[in-house]
């Protein structure tokens, strides 16, 4: 899942994507590398991030899917909001996916909108908002939560009519540094749901506060993370570079094939 954020405040690539023939450059070259799903967002989640109205988000947005689909006809475009009407329109305008990082608890109508527009839809782990998730990051077993927060929203989830179901652990998302690799040395339990797993490192501050570098520099430690998330069964990983993802992708498979001989 290639990354593309027409936000100007995203912490590794905000506002680099800010007129139609980058957009396209973009995401030509990411299909070219390989990446099964283009993931859109046009509000920043990380913390501290700007305010940005429904209103914002829609004018933001939208105007891109319709420009990505006309562009990319084959595109599977998944949709970075927790916004349900955000959902609505940008599906209407030709997305395939919704990825939301509260899992229905920022919108109490998100559920009940991709129960009807049956779309597969992407639930992430998260306490709070972008704004205030780091104070709550309190646990006294986190991957027992995290599990049992999954439980009940594969519930809701499943009483809305919602089919296709993906999980993201939410790595960075109210947890510490330390909460980060606790849950990533565990990670495989979350296949207990029997649904797919998304891992999502990409250039996160659990790659580049642990090792000293900028975001700009943190490819090599993501490039691990994400062999890792791998060999622990990860069926999707979201990031912002799919070259080096897809090879990560291409040396597991060779292994696991090699393995299963």
């Amino acid at each position: 899942m290639g990354i593309l954020n027409v936000t100007p405040d995203s912490f590794f690539d905000g506002g680099r994507y800010a007129d139609e023939n980058k957009i396209l450059e973009r995401v030509a070259g990411m299909l070219e590398d390989g990446a099964t799903f283009i993931d859109l967002g046009a509000y920043s989640s990380r913390p501290g991030a700007d305010f940005v109205s429904e209103a914002q988000e829609l004018e933001r947005i939208v105007p891109i899917v319709e420009l990505l689909v006309r562009n990319f006809p084959e595109i599977l475009l998944s949709i970075d909001t927790f916004r349900s009407n955000v959902a609505k329109e940008t599906i209407s305008a030709g997305a395939a996916i919704i990825n939301d990082i509260a899992a229905g608890g920022l919108d109490s109508e998100m559920m009940k909108v991709v129960g009807a527009l049956k779309v597969p839809y992407i639930m992430m782990h998260m306490k709070g908002n972008p704004n205030t998730m780091q104070q709550l990051a309190s646990y006294s077993d986190l991957t027992q939560e995290v599990l049992e927060y999954f439980s009940h929203k594969i519930s809701e989830a499943r009483s809305y009519g919602i089919d296709d179901l993906v999980l993201d652990p939410g790595f960075g998302f109210a947890k510490t540094l330390a909460h980060n690799y606790e849950l990533m040395s565990k990670v495989e339990l979350l296949h207990m749901a029997g649904l797919p797993l998304l891992v999502g490192v990409s250039r996160k501050s659990m790659v580049y506060k642990l090792l000293n570098v900028t975001p700009a520099q943190a490819l090599n430690g993501t490039t691990v993370l994400h062999t890792i998330a791998l060999q622990k069964g990860a069926q999707i990983l979201r990031v912002h570079d799919v070259k080096q993802a897809m090879e990560c992708i291409a040396i597991i498979d060779h292994l696991n094939a090699n393995k299963n001989e």
